[in-house]
């Protein structure tokens, strides 16, 4: 835990030692004593966290002193102790502000103790919610939340401006590792419900025994095992956005349960009669085309238009260009602050790499890449050998580049001659071609060795 600064102003040297033993039991706390209010205030440029002060100080009266710390940060929490019993100073004191007044007698160690211990707790949840505030306001803006300057993107983000002002359902289309719940967030965060709940649920990880459950809730001895009231998940999104992923795997026996929630803006509990209101934003996602799976007979045509909503198609990583260095940069920065490692730069024949690269996995993939790739680097630099992939798709990457017949001869000639140590006879012989047709290339400086 840290530290904690207390700052006790006491002119009473005996009575100011016996607080500051007392407080530095904790040993979470650091103590400063002073004597005066002149010397207490000559150190306020050090931010305590906590100010005791005396009611009757040679220099100052209690009321002139908080008036001074209040000028100088009114944020700073300030006990009063006093030898004053009068009510009417400890309630003028409390209107101005104060923290605590505290009377001077046997007890006043020991109150101070349990003062302390309320203000700290207090201060540590206003700074919880002002940090949940600063994130709410910060953390899923757009550019911030998905990384990216391609002009695919910036239209995903056109999309995503426009849903985050109404309270229109939202599907989200795309690859495996496109980033869906990602920009579902920054959508939720982003509009009116960011102050209430964002509940996901990935459909395909619940069995279909339990999903109506899951989903609606259900009271106690609905059946074996429900041994109490379980709320569900579109009752805890209530007033928020319910996010759910894989929307595609949802069984046609809940379909149609699904589509009257949406129309009633109520759930049933699962064994109750009580209907429960809602008032919840629904966003869905899937990797399939979901028309395609109506044609198909495995997704309800009516469910189909009441979910469908604004649609929004991410693009592979693939289809975004730069955006791929942009995020692997991220990512190795990322990865070396929650590692508290120093930043690693990435070499241009590693960059070279991954450009080239297809990218099933899409974004998820790029950053378990880069994660490997900084563990395996020198710890300055990812060069090209820091960087495998290992996707069984691997070998697609090379011919979706839609490169020319020229440009692919190069490309299959340079990975021969570093495969081979730039061993021109050997690398002519594997590819069946003249050594002068390579020699050739490398004067004309389309490969470089």
């Amino acid at each position: 835990m840290e530290s904690y600064k207390i700052f006790i102003v006491e002119d009473d040297p005996w009575y100011g030692e016996i607080l500051e033993y007392h407080l530095s039991l904790n040993p979470d706390y650091v103590i400063t004593r002073f004597t005066t209010g002149k010397e207490f205030l000559a150190n306020m440029h050090r931010h305590p966290d906590l100010i005791t002060i005396d009611f009757s100080l040679p220099d100052y009266t209690g009321d002139s002193l908080f008036q001074k710390i209040k000028e100088i940060n009114d944020q700073v929490p300030v006990i009063v102790i006093s030898g004053q019993e009068e009510v009417s100073v400890a309630v003028k004191l409390l209107k101005m502000g104060v923290t605590d007044y505290l009377v001077k007698d046997d007890n006043t160690k020991d109150i101070l103790w349990n003062s302390v211990i309320k203000v700290r707790e207090t201060g540590k949840l206003k700074k919880e919610v002002a940090s949940l505030r600063e994130e709410l306001g910060q953390k899923f803006s757009f550019n911030k939340s998905i990384k990216g300057q391609s002009p695919v993107l910036n239209k995903i983000f056109l999309l995503m401006e426009k849903a985050a002002k109404t309270n229109i359902n939202v599907s989200i289309t795309g690859e495996t590792g496109t980033g869906k719940e990602v920009v579902a967030k920054a959508i939720h965060y982003s509009g009116d419900r960011k102050r209430k709940p964002f509940v996901a649920v990935n459909m395909a990880a619940i069995p279909k025994e339990l999903i109506e459950s899951e989903l609606f809730g259900h009271e106690k001895g609905a059946f074996t095992g429900a041994v109490a009231r379980k709320t569900g998940k579109f009752e805890e999104a209530n007033g928020g956005t319910i996010f759910l992923d894989e929307i595609a795997e949802l069984d046609l026996s809940l379909q149609s349960k699904i589509l009257r929630v949406l129309q009633e803006r109520e759930i049933i509990r699962v064994g109750g009669n009580e209907k429960v209101k809602l008032d919840v934003r629904l966003v869905v996602a899937t990797h399939k085309n979901l028309m395609e799976e109506v044609k198909k007979g495995a997704l309800r045509e009516d469910l189909y238009y009441r979910i469908i909503g604004l649609p929004i198609e991410l693009p592979p990583l693939r289809e975004r260009g730069n955006d791929v260095l942009i995020l692997a940069r991220h990512f190795a920065d990322e990865f070396a602050r929650e590692n508290k490692l120093n930043n690693v730069t990435i070499a241009t024949d590693a960059k070279d790499k991954l450009m080239r690269y297809y990218y099933p996995g899409n974004v998820r993939e790029l950053k378990a890449v880069i994660e490997l790739a900084a563990v395996m680097s020198n710890g300055q630099e990812i060069v090209a050998e820091d960087i495998s992939f290992t996707s069984a798709r691997e070998d697609e990457s090379f011919i979706k580049q839609e490169k020319t017949l020229r440009q692919y001869t190069c490309d299959i000639i340079k990975y021969f001659l570093k495969k081979y140590d730039d061993d021109v006879m050997v690398v002519a012989d594997k590819l069946d071609i003249g050594k002068s047709t390579i020699y050739k290339m490398i004067q004309q400086k389309e490969i470089l060795v």
